[in-house]
This record gives C-alpha cells, sequence and structure tokens, in this order.
C-alpha cells in the first residue's frame, strides 16, 4: 500500500435502487483519487441491481448479496467486516460524489484525522438544490452532538477503519433506523477529538419519493431513541434533567418544522404543541406556531 495514497473501501447498501445506483457507482469510477474498492451491499434486490453491478468492468467493484431484513446499518456493517481500506467512505445508493471527493478527503486523513466530512447539495425532484454544510468542528463534540443534534452527514464521511472496528461499526437496534448515524458519529466523538469538516461541496444527497409526513414521523422517533439512549448512561442531575428536556424539544420542534414544509400543518402543530409541553424556551418556536396557524387560518378561509 502506497502511504500516500492509503486503500479506502467505499461501502454501498443498496435495495431495489437500480434507477439510481448506476450514477452513484459512476461517480465513484470518475474519482481522481484511483486507490479505492468499492463494495455493494445488496439487499436481494428484485429490480435489475445485480446487472448494473455486473455492466462495470472494474476489479476494484464487488457485490455481496446480504439480507438486513429492512435495518440498514446491517448492511454497513457488513461492508465493513468486508473492507480492506485504512479508511472506510459511505455512499447510499441514491447519491452521487463530486469526482475530487475522494482525493479532498485523503488530504484531510493524512493529516491525521479519523474522520472527514464534507458538504453536499440536497436535490429532490420538485425542489431547488439546497448547499448544507456540515460541522463545523466546534459542533462535533460528544455533548454538543448530544444536546444540538447531527451535523455530519453518512454519505459524506470516511473514517479511519480501525475506529469502526474498536466501535463495532452502527448499532442495528430497530428503533434507531434512520438515526444510527448520529448515533454513531456521537460514539466516534467521545473517542477521538480528530475530526474535519471539508468546507465545499463534494456530494449530492437526493431526495426523492416517499410519504415526507411519514418520514419525519419516523426519523424524530429514531432520534429520540437514540439520544434517549445516551442520557441513560448519564449521571442524573437537576441541570442534566433540564437540558435533557430542552433536547428532546429541539427534536419536537425540528419534526414540526419539517412538517410544516412538507405542507402537513395540522400535525406540525401537534409537534409544536409537544415541542412548548416538554420545554417552553425554545425562541424560535413562537413565531413558528404563529406561522403555521396563520397558514392553517388562510387555507380554511380560502374553501
Amino acid at each position: 500500500m502506497n502511504a500516500s495514497t492509503p486503500l479506502i473501501s467505499i461501502v454501498i447498501p443498496t435495495y431495489n435502487h437500480a434507477e439510481f445506483l448506476k450514477a452513484a457507482i459512476d461517480s465513484v469510477v470518475a474519482q481522481t483519487y484511483d486507490n479505492w474498492q468499492a463494495i455493494i451491499v445488496n439487499n436481494f434486490s428484485i429490480d435489475n441491481t445485480i446487472q448494473i453491478v455486473s455492466d462495470f468492468k472494474d476489479e476494484r467493484i464487488s457485490l455481496i448479496n446480504f439480507r438486513n431484513d429492512g435495518v440498514i446499518a446491517a448492511s454497513r456493517n457488513e461492508g465493513i467486516r468486508s473492507a480492506a481500506g485504512e479508511y472506510v467512505a459511505f455512499l447510499d445508493s441514491d447519491d452521487i460524489w463530486r469526482p475530487e471527493k475522494l482525493a479532498k478527503c485523503a488530504a484531510e486523513l493524512l493529516a491525521g484525522s479519523d474522520i472527514v466530512c464534507h458538504g453536499e447539495l440536497w436535490t429532490g425532484v420538485d425542489t431547488p438544490g439546497r448547499v448544507v454544510m456540515y460541522g463545523p468542528r466546534s459542533r462535533a463534540t460528544y455533548d454538543k452532538l448530544l444536546y444540538r443534534g447531527n451535523c455530519i452527514s453518512t454519505s459524506a464521511t470516511i473514517v479511519r477503519r480501525s475506529l469502526l472496528t474498536q466501535l463495532n461499526g452502527f448499532d442495528e437496534r430497530p428503533e434507531f433506523i434512520t438515526a444510527e448515524d448520529y448515533d454513531l458519529w456521537m460514539r466516534i466523538a467521545e473517542n477521538t477529538t480528530s475530526i474535519a469538516f471539508v468546507p465545499e461541496v463534494l456530494g449530492e444527497y437526493r431526495r426523492h419519493g416517499g410519504n415526507a409526513s411519514k418520514a419525519v414521523i419516523r426519523n424524530v422517533s429514531a432520534e429520540l431513541a437514540v439520544i434517549g439512549d445516551h442520557f441513560s448512561r448519564q449521571n442524573v442531575s437537576f441541570v442534566r434533567l433540564c437540558r435533557q428536556r430542552h433536547r428532546r424539544a429541539r427534536a419536537f420542534y425540528g419534526a414540526a418544522r419539517a412538517l410544516d414544509s412538507a405542507g402537513t400543518r395540522a400535525t406540525s402543530l401537534r409537534y409544536f404543541a409537544r415541542s412548548f409541553a416538554t420545554s417552553p424556551f425554545i425562541p424560535r418556536l413562537y413565531p413558528a406556531i404563529a406561522l403555521t396557524v396563520a397558514h392553517c387560518v388562510t387555507r380554511r378561509a380560502g374553501r
């Protein structure tokens, strides 16, 4: 292995995403950094996923058929176990990378970082693209990740493999589904301070299909399960209990805002109410409630 270009293993879990998978793999093949292996972990898709992978005549690309029983963390962990690289990158099969992603992240890794994350362009079918920059480093401590929320994205992240092995990878509990990455970033932050953020957009996170409101509710439930698990490990004190209530209120507030954006304003009001009942000390909560109520009244008046 060349010390200046260490092998990076790329784990790509997939299930019936053939329509997106080719573009994801194309974006890996197009990397300017060429010392990589791509491990596609296929959850026994019933579309033409296997054919798409086999059409790539590149020995660096391999496919594992692995049944994850609906737990994507299990697929990612299977990919980690099969990885040979010093570092492991994660790419969801409906996301893509810019050609310089691995090269720019490798520079940070070679400088001593254990985990590197970069910015992404969020795109959707009916929405304009939105640039999302993760971090900064000061936000990626364990305490701030726990009490202020996640600031790291899976498809934008590369981690030292030995650290992933030490921490037993992603937690596979079903109640953590959609927030298992958030849990991992917190556990990583407990074990290293060598976290770097590249302030550039080096990938695209593609949103598509599905029931938006149902996804939001599922996500907040998983987020609450994760933070509840971490809270359970802490010593009890009045100040800490207040902080924990405030953190749960922030989770409800975030879900309410997302539900409002999805157009399900009646449901969003219920989550705003849960946020207020949990902790009323979120200044942004009040104008958000007022605006949502105004939208609801206007819509009813227009009927």
